[in-house]
Order: structure tokens, then C-alpha cells, then sequence
């Protein structure tokens, strides 16, 4: 029953435009998301795009990201917030910070796992460093790329409705106002809308890291199957011209 009302007040479309303006709370969770994703994106894609095609670097990325993605997400708020006071700033931050991990992995994970003999053989075409980089490996790193720019986005906004606590902004801000004045109709609902969000974006991002990753990269380097059926191909052509040698 408790369902049903929640999803009554989500279609309800006074909520959206007055009194607790879930619209207004959903482009606020965007923009914080947004803001994030960015900064992350602008500081762990070129350090990962650097480690992952020079090499040099790695075991420091992985220990940084390691030690990032073991902070709390609601202590490392709860600091910054202390040092900087309440808003927007120490919330991006947090997020910036526990965004960056999952990026940087993508990244430099990606790039390193393209083929050096691939990279070999542009050389020798004569292609500058920053033309590898650009025609090469990311082309060929994309699927991996988007895999971690899938998971800074969902980490980002899974921590975003954290900071609604500090804030009092975004869709979580709906959960923690419902639970003060005890309407757990709109904390149910405000939840149920989180969890739409992220699902959406989830679903969105994997269908375009699908569309972005090359076909040979997305099935292997072997296709064990496509092996079969050529060797089948090559009996069937062979096939034909023994039974015409025979007849002969």
C-alpha cells in the first residue's frame, strides 16, 4: 500500500512545481552530478591516458585509487564540510575525489591493454606519440573508457543523495525531509526516484559504451565460433573439387 501511494505522489504532478518540487530537486541532483563528472573526467583521463601509454605511474595510481576508494563517503563529507562549511564546494569535492578512482582505472586500463604490436606497427608508419594516443589506443580503449566513465557516473550520484544531508539539495534531500516529518510516503517516493535516476543513466551509458566499442574489441581478438565456421567454409569449398577430380 505504502508502494502505491509513493507512486501516486511521483505522478502527481503538483509535487513537481509546489511544496516539496520534486523537479526542482531532480535538476539540482543532475547539476551536482554534472559538475562531478566533469572535474573528475578533466583530472583522471589524462593522467590515466599517460600512465596507461607510457606505463610509468601505475602502481601509484592503483595505490591512490585504492586508498580513495576506502574513504567513507558520508566521513569524507562530514570533513570537508567541517573545513569549508555548508554548500556546494565540499560536496563537489567529496565527489570529485571518489569519483576520480573508477575513471582512471577505465582509462589507463584501457589504453595498456591495447596490442603493443598494434602500437608497434604505427610507428613504423611514422605516426607521432600524440597520433597513437588519438587514432590508436583510444579508439581501441573506448569500450573500457566508458566502462569507467559508467562507474564514476554511478558512484558520483550515488553519493550525491549523501550530500543532500549537508545541502539540504537534490533528490535526497526528499528522503531526509520525508524522514524528519515522518511522511514516509515521500521518502518512498524520493527513493524510488534515486533509484529511477540511476538505473536511466546506467542504462544509457551502457548502451553507448556498447555503440563506441569497435566489434573486433567487443568479441575478442579470437572468435572461437567464427574459427569453426570458417574451417567448415574452407571443407565445404574443398569439398566440391574432390568429388570433381574423382568424376574426372
Amino acid at each position: 500500500m505504502l508502494f502505491v501511494q509513493a507512486f501516486a505522489w511521483i505522478f502527481t504532478g503538483a509535487n513537481w512545481v509546489t511544496g516539496p518540487v520534486a523537479g526542482q530537486r531532480l535538476v539540482e541532483t543532475l547539476v551536482t552530478t554534472g559538475w562531478s563528472v566533469l572535474f573528475a573526467v578533466l583530472i583522471a583521463f589524462p593522467l590515466g591516458v599517460l600512465i596507461g601509454h607510457t606505463g610509468r605511474g601505475r602502481a601509484a595510481a592503483i595505490l591512490i585509487s585504492n586508498i580513495a576508494r576506502a574513504l567513507p563517503a558520508l566521513g569524507l563529507l562530514s570533513l570537508l564540510v567541517l573545513l569549508m562549511g555548508i554548500g556546494l564546494v565540499p560536496v563537489v569535492i567529496a565527489l570529485v575525489v571518489l569519483g576520480i578512482p573508477p575513471m582512471l582505472a577505465g582509462v589507463y586500463a584501457g589504453v595498456e591493454a591495447v596490442d603493443r604490436q598494434t602500437i608497434d606497427a604505427a610507428r613504423a608508419l611514422g605516426m607521432t606519440e600524440l597520433q597513437i594516443v588519438t587514432r590508436v589506443e583510444l579508439p581501441l580503449a573506448a569500450g573500457l573508457i566508458l566502462g569507467g566513465f559508467r562507474a564514476t557516473v554511478l558512484q558520483i550520484v550515488a553519493t550525491a543523495v549523501i550530500g543532500s544531508y549537508f545541502q539540504s539539495t537534490g533528490l535526497g534531500y526528499l528522503v531526509t525531509q520525508g524522514l524528519a516529518s515522518q511522511d514516509y510516503v515521500k521518502m518512498l517516493a524520493g527513493a524510488i526516484l534515486i533509484v529511477a535516476l540511476v538505473l536511466l543513466l546506467d542504462a544509457v551509458l551502457a548502451i553507448v559504451q556498447k555503440l563506441v566499442t569497435p566489434r573486433g574489441v567487443s568479441r575478442g581478438q579470437t572468435d572461437p565460433q567464427g574459427s569453426t565456421r570458417a574451417r567448415r567454409s574452407r571443407v565445404r569449398t574443398r569439398t566440391p573439387s574432390l568429388q570433381e577430380g574423382m568424376q574426372s
